[in-house]
């Protein structure tokens, strides 16, 4: 399934498929994570507190990609609409935002840290570091404006004190990348555990960053 997505029950499936993935892979627990869609000039996402296993695809919920949503039966969207409305409305070319609390992305948000050029999939995310989003409270404006900021020019970021949220061409690359920046996360902290890590510097980030336009996840 490849972009543009439409508001189909396959699409709707897609969504409730990727949220299941989600925690079974362990990246996120429980209703804790929320994906999205694009579809058009609105974006289907996940509902407020409905556990993955029994969300069916009428549940899922449309929101528009400016302004308010419109009351839709008894369900309310996920409480992270805000931000992810924004950053859809704000990247025309992604069409998919996956957040999630994955344990080590968190542990880095929790002490309020980026992660470094410690690897070369750091460009796997647009640029020479995973950025941190500073704290709002959850599904907030601020906190839209705070991620929206933090990922201008980035697919990534950490979110202080709360989890991660990715984007991606497509919800497969989402889900994708969201896995490498948990990766990634642990990665670092293990590094950090056993002495200072190494940092490549700009010129290798920017020799990845050219090599990731023929390298990667392919849909």
């Amino acid at each position: 399934m490849t972009p543009p997505y439409t508001d189909r029950t396959d699409t709707r499936q897609a969504i409730i498929d990727a949220c299941l993935r989600l925690n079974a892979e362990g990246i996120n627990q429980g209703t804790s994570g929320n994906v999205s869609v694009r579809v058009g000039e609105a974006m289907l996402i996940t509902p407020s507190g409905v556990p993955y296993e029994d969300m069916t695809p009428d549940m899922i919920q449309t929101v528009p990609l400016s302004g308010d949503p419109q009351p839709q039966g008894p369900l309310k969207p996920s409480t992270e609409w805000r931000f992810h409305q924004a950053l859809l409305a704000a990247k025309p070319e992604m069409h998919a935002v996956v957040h999630a609390h994955p344990a080590h992305c968190t542990a880095l948000a929790q002490n309020r840290m980026t992660i470094p050029a410690v690897h070369y999939m750091v460009a796997a995310f647009g640029g020479h570091d995973v950025p941190l989003a500073g704290y709002a409270l959850f599904g907030g404006e601020e906190l839209a404006r705070n991620v929206v900021n933090a990922m201008a020019d980035r697919h990534a970021c950490l979110m202080a004190n709360h989890g991660a949220t990715v984007v991606g061409e497509t919800l497969s690359k989402a889900l994708w990348r969201m896995g490498e920046l948990e990766t990634l996360a642990r990665g670092y902290i293990l590094s950090l555990s056993i002495g200072a890590p190494h940092l490549l510097d700009r010129l290798q980030i920017e020799e990845a960053l050219a090599a990731f336009a023929d390298y990667g996840h392919r849909d």
